[in-house]
């Protein structure tokens, strides 16, 4: 007999919590990082690529300039900068970017860089929480599209909606 903690998990369902860490790309190298791959947009200031210990430059899974200006890494806005970050994520670069990322992961303990100082509420900790499949990163399910809505980007904060004609 079984208790409640004893569930059997599906064989489809892939787990990765011991093997997605997370780090400032500032700290030294660990002989346990496993594969490290820098997840931001912009090349961390100061550093050479040698002193990194790079495995992979994932680019195209950082945040865009946009969402990543508005943020600001006020801690306010992480909610909010999760979701928007998550809808981002399922364009086709990002998507591919994040698939290469569980493949990776799947194989070998992978290590997340950023050169944010507050890791914990970074896109890294995103990503760390969809490779480990956590509930709080998958965000809401995508809704169909409202034709009678259009996306614009009037200065204020990225992917506002109005209303169209």
């Amino acid at each position: 007999m079984r208790s409640c903690g004893d569930r059997e998990r599906s064989p489809s369902r892939r787990t990765y919590g011991r093997q997605v860490r997370l780090r400032r790309v500032y700290d030294d190298p660990s002989s346990d990082d496993g594969a490290r791959v820098l997840v931001d947009r912009v090349w961390p200031r100061g550093l050479t690529k040698a002193a990194v210990h790079l495995d992979e430059w994932a680019k195209d899974i950082a945040p865009s300039t946009p969402l990543r200006r508005w943020y600001g890494h006020r801690p306010e806005r992480f909610t909010e900068f999760r979701d928007r970050y998550l809808t981002e994520l399922r364009d086709a670069r990002p998507a591919a970017a994040l698939d290469r990322l569980r493949e990776l992961a799947h194989t070998r303990t992978v290590t997340l860089l950023t050169a944010t100082r507050d890791v914990e509420r970074s896109q890294a900790a995103v990503l760390s929480d969809l490779l480990r499949g956590a509930r709080a990163a998958r965000g809401p399910a995508p809704e169909a599209p409202d034709p009678t809505r259009r996306r614009v980007n009037v200065g204020g904060p990225p992917h506002t909606d109005i209303q169209g004609p």
